[in-house]
């Protein structure tokens, strides 16, 4: 079921890191269904490809590369948007979830969770706030967490990561707010996706009715995130800006 009209993004540009799978893989495909041309962003080809597929139209374009570090990651959006064009929206979806307890942590652990997400983020911002990127009025959405606003054992990294976002959304709405273009993040519940699916193998049945029964509404669906995000990169939100949107079944209500 689409929320939106069906035209309500034709002729909008829209580049999502992290389209491979999840989260980012469903907003593409809702996207395309309302006539958005979309740049798919991750490191697997072949993934890529398969989510490009599944798009309504045939204009979408690849932008293959790891997000490792600011600099990198600007580049890769530079070189997406001189094939394209200057872009209407950013969703910055990629990141990866860890859960290590402190007293296991190393340095390569933390670059590793903040590489995709928070440095990633940095290069993401960068390319925003060029005229030549990223149009007047535009909307940047960055992929954010409950783990955020919460504390659990073993989410150190992951929740620092998250926090980084989120202080980085409210900052850089400053930034960029003469030229009209809105920066906001989504503070997301636990998501039926891959990630957690493979979560729930390794520790039981038992977690899963844990976790499921501290969001009052259950767990979520990735569409569920999906049409937030696009409400937030849509002409809707015109208004909404520097915030940080729960999405979380009303996991934070506790």
């Amino acid at each position: 079921m689409n929320l939106f009209d069906r035209n309500s993004f034709s002729g909008k540009k829209i580049l999502i890191t992290g389209a491979s799978s999840g989260i980012g893989a469903h907003t593409a495909v809702k996207l395309s269904q309302l006539g958005c041309q979309l740049i798919l962003g991750g490191r697997n080809l072949e993934r890529l490809n398969g989510i490009r597929e599944k798009l309504d139209g045939d204009n979408h374009e690849l932008m293959v590369g790891e997000l490792r570090d600011a600099d990198n990651t600007y580049q890769l959006i530079s070189d997406a948007v001189e094939r394209v064009g200057p872009l209407d929206g950013i969703f910055h979806s990629a990141g990866i979830e860890t859960v290590l307890p402190a007293r296991l942590v190393k340095q390569r652990n933390v670059d590793e969770i903040f590489a995709a997400s928070v440095f990633a983020g940095f290069g993401v911002a960068r390319a925003a706030s060029k005229k030549n990127i990223m149009k007047d009025a535009g909307s940047l959405v960055f992929m954010s967490s409950v783990a955020s606003l919460t504390g659990q054992a073993g989410y150190g990294m992951y929740s620092a990561s998250k926090s980084a976002i989120d202080g980085l959304t409210r900052s850089l709405a400053c930034e960029v707010a003469q030229r009209k273009i809105r920066v906001n993040s989504v503070n997301a519940g636990a998501v039926l996706t891959e990630m957690l699916e493979k979560r729930f193998k390794n520790s039981g049945s038992s977690a899963q009715e844990e976790l499921e029964n501290r969001h009052l509404l259950g767990l979520g669906k990735t569409s569920d995130v999906a049409n937030a995000v696009i409400f937030l990169l849509s002409d809707g939100s015109n208004w909404i800006t520097g915030s940080s949107l729960r999405v979380d079944g009303g996991y934070t209500v506790r």
